[in-house]
């Protein structure tokens, strides 16, 4: 399946990210800070490290990454609660907060990050769609940015990183093959992908779903094709905002 180039509502070609900005050292507190802004989406990104691991890790050798995400009650056009409010935490949180963490950890190496735990809290300030995605990327940086800090500390030799993972929306709109959806292209969408990726373009994890019709494998491998081109300028940006 071709992809075209004609124009989308907001100036931009079928395969062109949103402006992208990543900002680092936003928190004087945490290891690890990134707000990231992709279009009108903006991410806050923080990354704790904490000298202590979960049960199941106790006496492994191997550290853990996890992440927590939630969006402030007003990141969309009307008042959310927050999470927990009620002694729970939203399912959709919780399906997110997880493939974040599963995301961070393929690019880890645990056993030389050492029995320490990274958790890297993902919150997102304001929604124009592909909150998880932005979450992973900036969430990256952050917590590279701790590790860093770790290394810099002594308390590691090497920097335990295997590769940079990044990821982005993909999706078919009016029939048309598109990366990087904002809300009202996702909110249309009669296929939509969420891919995770390394710097080099292998797969991590894809969440596609036919929102309004199944999808062919024409256009599956459409959206793949997209989705690599844009993680791998995704991770250019990481890089950048590193200053590697």
């Amino acid at each position: 399946m071709a992809i075209r180039t004609a124009t989308r509502s907001d100036g931009r070609r079928a395969d062109e990210l949103r402006p992208l900005k990543i900002e680092t050292g936003v928190n004087i507190y945490a290891e690890g800070s990134a707000l990231i802004s992709a279009g009108n989406t903006r991410v806050l990104c923080l990354a704790t490290v904490e000298e202590k691991v979960p049960q199941f890790r106790k006496g492994s050798g191997e550290g853990w990454v996890t992440a927590e995400y939630a969006m402030l009650p007003r990141a969309t056009n009307t008042r959310n609660q927050r999470d927990g409010r009620h002694g729970r935490v939203d399912g959709r949180s919780q399906e997110i907060q997880r493939l974040i963490g599963r995301s961070f950890r393929a690019g880890i190496d645990l056993r030389a990050l050492g029995e320490r735990t990274v958790t890297v809290d993902c919150d997102v300030l304001q929604a124009d769609a592909g909150t998880r995605c932005a979450s992973i990327t900036g969430g990256f940086v952050a917590l590279y940015s701790a590790l860093q800090k770790l290394q810099e500390q002594g308390l590691i030799e090497t920097l335990p990183v295997r590769h940079f993972v990044s990821a982005v929306s993909v999706g078919v709109v009016g029939g048309e093959p598109l990366l990087d959806l904002n809300y009202d292209e996702d909110y249309r969408a009669e296929v939509d992908m969420n891919c995770v990726a390394t710097e080099t373009g292998e797969f991590i994890e894809i969440q596609g779903t036919g929102e309004k019709r199944p999808f062919s494998r024409d256009e599956g491998d459409a959206l793949l094709t997209l989705a690599e081109r844009g993680t791998a300028e995704l991770a250019t940006f990481q890089r950048q905002a590193l200053g590697l």
